[in-house]
């Protein structure tokens, strides 16, 4: 049976902890492999454990392991229910510079953008699992649809594009500053004309 603290932290941490978290509250990388291998545990990534009566929200966990990555594209579209497909793949934005072949190898999209424009927009939201992952809001999923367009499933953009029009979260000025950012504002303003 896991330590009482270990118990705490994985309860508060919707049954994830790493080992980074389980060394801060004094239970050590030896002891963790024991659990582990006891099946009190289980290892589902280097240095991210689950309980084992938990499901995998493998999205959470691949956020616990690179922090730098903000969910993107199809995946934000995804988490922002302006799309009804469940991404088979996750797609994400890393800064210029940062190593992608580990995440394309853990089969995940990975598009690339200067570094002054990598926080721009990030936002938080809560996956399937209710943990909270960062992603880009609205306007800049939107933005970076519209960017790679001839990249995507031109159904899933025009899709999302319906969706976004038809929300009263929607921040028509933020996504215009935002095309304007990323170079897309005359052709969203071409989608936008059709839709609003």
């Amino acid at each position: 049976m896991p330590p009482i603290e270990l118990q705490d932290a994985l309860s508060q941490n919707g049954g994830v902890i790493t080992t980074a978290e389980a060394n801060a509250i004094g239970i050590s990388n030896e002891r963790l492999r024991l659990l582990a291998n006891a099946g009190e545990l289980e290892r589902v990534a280097h240095g991210v454990y689950i309980a084992p009566d938990e499901f995998l929200d493998r999205m959470y966990v691949a956020q616990l392991r690179r922090p730098k990555i903000i969910y993107s594209h199809e995946t934000a579209l995804f988490l922002h229910d302006l799309t009804d497909r469940d991404p088979i793949n996750y797609t994400v934005t890393v800064p210029t510079g940062y190593s992608a072949a580990r995440l394309r190898g853990d089969r995940i999209n990975v598009f690339t953008v200067k570094r002054e424009l990598h926080d721009v927009g990030a936002a938080q939201a809560k996956t399937m699992f209710g943990n909270t992952v960062t992603v880009y809001g609205l306007e800049r999923t939107i933005c970076d649809c519209i960017r790679s367009r001839n990249q995507m499933d031109i159904a899933i953009v025009t899709d999302a594009m319906k969706r976004y029009a038809k929300r009263n979260d929607k921040n028509l000025n933020t996504l215009m500053e935002m095309a304007e950012a990323f170079r897309v504002a005359k052709p969203l303003r071409s989608y936008m004309e059709v839709l609003l």
